[in-house]
């Protein structure tokens, strides 16, 4: 009945892209972040800092900072994502099934969203420290018709999966689930929500299907330099409830991001780098 529904609800579609290679930008790497003003350097490392002003006494801010790793801790995992001769970070192939994908044994997390929320440029950024890697990025919706499989050496693997809704390939369903449910070395699956407009019903649907999964999952508000401050909390707060509310599998603290500006990063890169066990840290939780 769930992949009925699915199938119904997330429409089918085609689309081209372009590979194009990532030139380094300037604030790729934290050493360039010490530079800028103490409030911006704040937004940029933990972004939700700069919403917390905006908020109620009343409304508890504990979950929004549960993963609230030190400037030394980010340092360290970005790391990981410089690549060398004894650690390659690259493109290494695509499938189109669960049983297509590339058997590796390093931990691998995923990345699914809607067509159109930044899934490819959020991960673009990511591997903004290696521009040799091809991150195939469009303004066209719904471009990623296979699941991508990126190697970050030997420590983990980073798929970036079709999109849902708008455009979304016709086979998305036969696609993504059986590799939701059957992938053993996923260590977490990143769900991407628009922070612009917020939960969308395709969305709902997503969060229904990580639900069944019953494999923890996070979810990315992406786009959050698109739209107003208020439009931002009002959008935050509805998934904050829906999440504390209809959710089992869900961490409860939202990562919020902005691509172009790399508002929220550094951070993602920490929390890549903890859940995939490259990285203890010791105590992530803000003081």
């Amino acid at each position: 009945m769930f992949c009925l529904r699915l199938r119904l609800r997330l429409q089918p579609g085609t689309g081209v892209c372009a590979v194009t290679r990532q030139a380094v930008h300037k604030l790729a790497s934290l050493q360039n972040v010490t530079s800028l003003p103490p409030m911006k350097m704040q937004s940029a490392l933990y972004p939700f800092s700069g919403l917390e002003g905006y908020l109620a006494k009343s409304v508890d801010k504990t979950p929004f900072q549960l993963f609230h790793p030190s400037f030394k801790d980010m340092v360290e995992a970005e790391k990981l994502f410089y690549s060398s001769s004894s650690h390659r970070i690259d493109y290494c192939s695509s499938a189109e099934r669960i049983d297509h994908a590339p058997a590796l044994k390093q931990p691998e997390v995923c990345f699914i969203g809607r067509s159109n929320v930044g899934k490819s440029s959020l991960i673009k950024a990511l591997f903004s420290l290696t521009p040799e890697v091809e991150v195939r990025v469009s303004k066209t919706p719904g471009h990623t018709k296979k699941m991508n499989f990126f190697k970050v050496g030997k420590s983990f693997t980073i798929v970036d999966m079709p999109g849902y809704g708008h455009r979304a390939p016709k086979d998305f369903v036969d696609m993504v689930e059986p590799y939701l449910y059957q992938r053993k070395n996923l260590m977490r699956t990143f769900l991407l929500v628009d922070g612009s407009v917020g939960l969308q019903k395709a969305d709902l649907i997503a969060l229904e299907m990580c639900e069944e999964t019953r494999c923890p999952y996070v979810v990315v508000v992406t786009k959050i330099d698109k739209c107003g401050t208020g439009t931002l909390l009002k959008n935050l707060m509805s998934l904050q409830n829906y999440t504390t509310t209809q959710t089992t599998s869900c961490f409860p603290q939202p990562f919020l991001i902005s691509s172009p500006n790399f508002w929220g990063i550094y951070l993602l890169r920490c929390f890549i780098a903890h859940v995939t066990g490259c990285m203890m840290l010791k105590d992530t939780s803000q003081s």
